[in-house]
C-alpha cells in the first residue's frame, strides 16, 4: 500500500506504508499529519490510519528508502484556524454596523431610545423604560437580524463562498467535498447561526467548536455539513500545491 502524507496544505509521498510506520516509531511524523491511500474517501490522521505505532516508538531509528511510482490523491484540506475566522467576523460585523444602524434608524430605533432616556429621567423605572424600549424597537431589530442572515447566506452561496470578511482573510466556505455552496445549503448554515444568536452566545457557541473539532468545523459547520478553507476560490481551481522528498528516503515537509 502507498501513502500520501498531508501537513500545512501539501502533501507529500507517495511512501511505502512501512516507511511511514517506521517514521512514526521514531517520530519523524507526528500522528497528527494527514495521511490517505487509494480507496479512502478522505485524508484522515496517521494516527487513525496505524493507531498501533503510536505505542511503539523507536527513537533514532533511521526511515527506509521509498520508491513508489506516484499516484494521485486529493487535495489536502487546509482548514481555516479559529483565529482566522474570529476575525473573519469581526471584519463582517464592521461591514454590517452601517447599514445595520441606518436600517435601526429608518425603522424608529433612535426615536425608541430618545424616548427610552427621557423615560429615566422622569421616572427611576428601569425596568419598565427597558421593557417600553424593547417593544418599540422589536420590529427593527428583526429587520436587522434578517439583513444579517441575508448578508451571510447570499456571499456564502456566490461564486466567491465566502463574506468580504472572509475574502479579506483568504477563506472560503465548501461542501465536504470542497464544492461551494448551494443557496439552502447556506441558508441552512445560517439558520443554526441565527438560532444562537437569539441565545445572545454568538459567536462563542457557534464557534468555540472551531478550535478542538479534528476540520475546524463550528456547530453550523456540523449541521449543514460545510467547511471553511483557506484560498480563495481562484487560488483552489489553479489546484493544490503538491511537494515531496524521497532522497534518501527520508520525509520532509
Amino acid at each position: 500500500m502507498e501513502v500520501w502524507i498531508g501537513r500545512d496544505g501539501e502533501r507529500h509521498g507517495p511512501y511505502k506504508e512501512a516507511d511511514v510506520r517506521q517514521w512514526l516509531r521514531s517520530g519523524q511524523v507526528s500522528p497528527d499529519d494527514l495521511g490517505w491511500h487509494e480507496g479512502m474517501a478522505d485524508w484522515q490522521p496517521l494516527s487513525a490510519l496505524f493507531p498501533e505505532e503510536g505505542s511503539r516508538a523507536e527513537p533514532g531509528v533511521p526511515p527506509l528508502p521509498a520508491s513508489a511510482p506516484p499516484i494521485d490523491a486529493p487535495a489536502v484540506p487546509d482548514y481555516a484556524s479559529f483565529w482566522q475566522r474570529f476575525g473573519a467576523w469581526v471584519i463582517d460585523l464592521l461591514v454590517l454596523l452601517v447599514p445595520s444602524l441606518i436600517l435601526f434608524y429608518a425603522l424608529g430605533g433612535f426615536t425608541a431610545y430618545q424616548h427610552m432616556m427621557a423615560q429615566l429621567q422622569s421616572n427611576p423605572d428601569m425596568g419598565k423604560a427597558l421593557e417600553d424600549y424593547a417593544l418599540a424597537t422589536r420590529g427593527a431589530n428583526v429587520a436587522v437580524t434578517v439583513l444579517g442572515f441575508l448578508y451571510y447566506t447570499l456571499f456564502e452561496a456566490s461564486k466567491w463562498q465566502g463574506t468580504p470578511g472572509k475574502l479579506a482573510l483568504r477563506l472560503r466556505v465548501t461542501d465536504l467535498d470542497g464544492h461551494g455552496l448551494t443557496l439552502g445549503r447556506a441558508a441552512g448554515r445560517n439558520v443554526v447561526r441565527l438560532l444562537n444568536l437569539i441565545t445572545g452566545l454568538i459567536p462563542f457557541v457557534c464557534y468555540i467548536a472551531v478550535a478542538w473539532t479534528q476540520r475546524r468545523q463550528g456547530l453550523h459547520d456540523l449541521a449543514a455539513r460545510t467547511l471553511v478553507l483557506n484560498g480563495r476560490v481562484a487560488e483552489a481551481s489553479a489546484g493544490p500545491r503538491q511537494q515531496g522528498s524521497r532522497d534518501n528516503g527520508s520525509f520532509s515537509a
